[in-house]
């Protein structure tokens, strides 16, 4: 087992396990027609970085959006109510979002409306904001949202060519419109954007030292070949997200790699990367918490990029935790201010070692892998429960 930790899931993966991805040669994907008005940038001939040598994963992220509520409200089966704005929760991702794709079946069971704005579905959204009222106009829908849930709506998977002045212009203008609503007091959020926004890899170790949770010995640096945190074996990984967005769409996977300081080579990386000490480590644990509950995964696996590339091979099963180590981590959660999120951890001789917290968190594989819907059953209970307790305390202003 090796000692390093996933990137910080940025993208949401396929439903099933990471095995229904494609995996691709992605110099044998097609590619998009760059204008001829508009020239690629020269860049200086470098060294490949490390981050992308050999990796071959690659998944084409669908926009074809299976979210109930959508559908059956585009369907007219559902009676719309032509009176005043319709509490609802809304939720800002994108269309390959499974998880939020069963939340809206299990808050229609609830009779609780769930919107969305999916960052690969919004060009010619119907879509109006007010700004001097707690109120969206979508679709032709007046919505007076609640709570607020940003996943995964990245700019990158907004379907324009940036390089283009047509595409800078709709990539910034959703940017900047989609950071405010994330941030507005007028409604509450899961995860506050405020809070979250500066959550960085970096940060994290830092504060989990703090609360006293070990950490691994970690470097940043442009010279990965000449940097060995702990003096030993280590992992180099990303200090961004784990997988890129070059193209609207197409995923390419950035995987922690042990780092062999005999091949790297001298010249400096393009940007940063994090370097950690190697650990040898009995297995990881997936910790997820909802709100002041924790559900904890064992995961086996032989190496740190095993989960996306082999999944096969990956064993999953349900685990308890120690009662002081569970006190920590809700501890963390909470000066984060976090509701839904997973922590990544290894066992190290009995001992525990905190790799990362991921915000945007999928559960929906591990749970498959597992056998159990512990984590789906409480984040629709969670968000169910926020949504009605606001609702009613609204009413009662």
């Amino acid at each position: 087992m090796t000692a390093a930790g996933r990137g910080q899931e940025a993208a949401p993966r396929p439903p099933g396990p990471p095995a229904a991805t494609e995996v691709i040669d992605p110099e044998s994907t097609p590619t998009e027609v760059t204008p001829a008005a508009v020239p690629l940038p020269a860049s200086p001939s470098r060294t490949t970085p490390l981050l992308l040598q050999g990796q071959d994963y690659y998944y084409r992220s669908p926009s074809t959006c299976l979210d109930f509520q959508e559908r059956v409200h585009e369907m007219g089966l559902v009676e719309e109510d032509g009176g005043d704005p319709l509490p609802c929760v809304l939720v800002l991702a994108r269309a390959a979002d499974m998880e939020m794709n069963e939340l809206s079946l299990a808050l229609a069971e609830r009779g609780i409306r769930m919107v969305r704005i999916d960052a690969d579905r919004c060009l010619n959204l119907p879509l109006t904001i007010y700004t001097d009222a707690p109120l969206v106009e979508l679709d032709l829908r007046l919505l007076r949202p609640i709570l607020v849930w940003r996943r995964h709506f990245d700019i990158s998977a907004v379907p324009v060519d940036q390089r283009t002045i047509s595409g800078a212009y709709a990539a910034d203008q959703w940017r900047s419109v989609i950071n405010w609503l994330a941030q507005r007091t007028d409604w509450e959020h899961v995860n506050p954007t405020r809070a979250t926004c500066q959550l960085d890899r970096l940060t994290q170790l830092t504060d989990a030292a703090a609360f006293g949770l070990k950490v691994p010995r970690t470097a940043v640096t442009t010279q990965p070949g000449r940097t060995r945190p702990g003096g030993g074996r280590c992992i180099v990984k990303t200090a961004g997200q784990h997988l890129l967005e070059p193209r609207p769409g197409a995923l390419h996977g950035l995987f922690p790699r042990p780092l062999d300081t005999s091949r790297a080579s001298d010249s400096p990386e393009s940007a940063p990367v994090i370097v950690q000490q190697f650990l040898n480590a009995d297995g990881e644990l997936r910790v997820f918490v909802v709100d002041d509950k924790l559900i904890s995964y064992w995961v086996e696996k032989l190496d740190p990029a095993q989960l996306w590339v082999d999944p096969d091979a990956v064993k999953v099963t349900r685990a308890e935790i120690p009662d002081e180590l569970a006190g920590k981590l809700l501890a963390l959660a909470r000066h984060w201010n976090v509701q839904v999120a997973a922590f990544d951890l290894l066992r190290v001789d009995e001992d525990h070692v905190f790799l990362e917290i991921n915000v945007s968190c999928d559960w929906r594989w591990f749970e498959h892998r597992a056998g159990s819907t512990e984590v789906s059953d409480a984040v629709h209970d969670w968000v169910a429960g926020r949504f009605t307790q606001l609702l009613d305390a609204r009413a009662g202003l």
